[in-house]
């Protein structure tokens, strides 16, 4: 018999890099008030990794808000789950509003936004049911497909041919069980910044007969007209059954909530183990959430802001040749090709000698040989931030292409650099 801890003795495909990664690449520690300048062992950085698209974060009312909660409040209150004591007239008014803005009937507030939608997945699956997704889906999503044994089919990212062919096999199935499917896609695909096909997948609903889960947590507060999201951006948001967004990225908080038809939510009320057996979500979130919806609601000048930020980003980047794949969303990726010696080689000089911090995303998350970093715009960078970002990257693109990166990944595959980064 084995001994159930000789698995840790393998780190894992993320825990690969962490003896040279940890703390600099991988959990690195940002200090200062949360904006586009922070910093970062000891220097200020141009920080292009904070979800605050709309700036929420340190807006004067947001502040004002969360101080005055947790001054009347404290941060406990309500005590315990909201179907026992945790309940209160802010919840429900948070919930009310909620529904309005996405257009449905009711909502159900979440604690948090991960583990929410995995219950959310778990409620909506009997073992008979069908679910179909798409196979980028967010590990949360995935996590709580993961919980269910019935029949799971995956199909190709944004490819709705590969889409109907999995909805044939899923109605098969589902008529062969007497049961029911579930397509789960995202609003907006956070790593790469695409827009998940919502209206092409919505256009076989009569012919299937499913129902429609959608991960808004990146298009809430950013697409759409009104900021209600890519449901409103492409013009079916009556058409998805549950709307998810967490309060993580426009709203600049935490928790999270989904919205839809009266009984669908009233189902969820009862049945949510994440819900029922795990705290309220407390009173400064909950009034502070109040205070960042009405200011989403009626200041479309920080969405305004937030895209020429956007715009002016990726069209710059795009003019100078870059490739930024096809994002319609805020999230900025660019893709360039290296190993993961030269991406580290290139984030750590881009860190310490142009003052750029943005996110790198390493294998298996993409495929070897590409690197890929990720940035967030928000309404709170300023035109010289941009300048400065696109400047560097031409830089670095230079010493990526004539091997200086390749030498700098040799010595940091062998550890030399490995005092610098302590």
């Amino acid at each position: 018999m084995k001994d159930l801890f000789e698995k840790f003795n393998h780190k894992g495909p993320l825990g690969q890099y962490q003896d040279v990664a940890h703390g600099y690449f991988s959990f690195p520690k940002l200090e200062g008030e949360l904006g586009p300048r922070m910093q970062f062992r000891g220097k200020e950085y141009i920080i292009w990794s904070i979800n605050s698209y709309l700036g929420l974060t340190n807006h004067p009312e947001v502040r004002k808000a969360d101080a005055e909660a947790a001054a009347e409040f404290g941060m406990a209150y309500p005590m315990g789950a909201r179907i026992m004591s945790g309940e209160t007239d802010a919840h429900l008014q948070l919930e009310k509003e909620l529904a309005e803005f996405t257009q449905k009937e009711e909502c159900v507030l979440l604690n948090f936004g991960y583990q929410g939608i995995m219950s959310v997945v778990d409620a909506c699956l009997s073992r008979h049911d069908v679910v179909v997704y798409d196979r980028d889906d967010h590990a949360c999503i995935m996590d709580g497909i993961r919980m269910h044994t019935g029949p799971k089919y995956a199909f190709k990212h944004n490819d709705i041919e590969h889409f109907e062919v999995r909805l044939k096999q899923a109605k098969a199935e589902a008529e062969k069980r007497n049961s029911g499917i579930l397509v789960i896609s995202e609003g907006v695909f956070g790593m790469r910044g695409e827009q998940g096909i919502l209206k092409e997948i919505c256009e076989f609903k009569e012919e299937y007969g499913f129902r429609l889960l959608v991960d808004d947590a990146h298009g809430f507060g950013t697409l759409g007209e009104t900021g209600m999201g890519a449901g409103e951006a492409q013009g079916c948001q009556d058409q998805i059954d549950i709307y998810f967004s967490t309060f993580a990225k426009a709203m600049s908080g935490f928790g999270a909530f989904i919205s839809g038809d009266k009984d669908i939510m009233e189902f969820f009320r009862y049945n949510l183990r994440s819900q029922l057996f795990a705290k309220s979500l407390c009173m400064p979130m909950v009034k502070g959430a109040l205070t960042r919806l009405r200011l989403l609601r009626t200041m479309p000048e920080l969405r305004e802001k937030l895209w020429r930020n956007v715009n002016h980003l990726q069209n710059g980047l795009k003019e100078a040749g870059f490739d930024i794949g096809n994002t319609g969303a805020c999230v900025t990726p660019v893709y360039m090709h290296g190993n993961e010696y030269e991406a580290g080689a290139l984030i750590y000089d881009m860190r310490e000698n142009y003052g750029i911090f943005c996110s790198i995303v390493l294998p298996p998350m993409i495929p070897r040989g590409q690197i890929l970093l990720r940035m967030i715009p928000t309404a709170e960078h300023t035109p010289e931030d941009i300048q400065t970002t696109l400047d560097a990257f031409k830089a670095v693109r230079t010493k990526l292409e004539d091997g200086t990166y390749a030498k700098m990944g040799e010595e940091l595959s062998k550890g030399a650099l490995a005092g610098v980064l302590e």
